[in-house]
């Protein structure tokens, strides 16, 4: 099989394992019906942007593309959900929760931001990456 092929592979079993993880938490933490903050789609995408601002800035990981490339690409990128954000974000707005809504926005925004931002910090703060070695 291929190089590309592989890779392909890879980020696809990865997207099955994040989507299943996403599933599971967002089951357990998501009410039934949008009556308060969706914390688990809001938990799996602040952890999504955290993983992936580290992920995105491991030296090391980029010697091996298809592991980046899974984890990025295919765990990470099924594990949180931009299009679950919306959904609950206009569902909330037609139930009238203006304030749930609002922070909703705001905490998924600008926690993502600096989750991405934390994570590029740890993955750019590791010894490793300071002595500039990359094993």
């Amino acid at each position: 099989m291929g190089r590309y092929r592989m890779t392909v592979l890879y980020v696809g079993l990865a997207g099955i394992a994040g989507a299943l993880a996403r599933y599971g938490l967002s089951a357990a933490m998501n009410p039934q019906q949008v009556t308060s903050l969706p914390w688990g789609t809001l938990l799996c995408n602040l952890a999504g942007c955290l993983s992936l601002g580290f992920l995105a800035c491991l030296p090391g990981l980029q010697r091996y593309p298809d592991l980046r490339a899974a984890l990025t690409t295919g765990f990470v990128g099924s594990f949180t959900t931009f299009s679950t954000l919306s959904w609950e974000l206009v569902s909330m707005l037609q139930q009238q929760l203006w304030t749930s809504s609002a922070l909703y926005f705001i905490v998924s925004l600008w926690g993502g931001i600096g989750c991405v931002r934390l994570g590029r910090r740890f993955g750019l703060n590791l010894p490793a990456v300071k002595r500039g070695s990359e094993g």
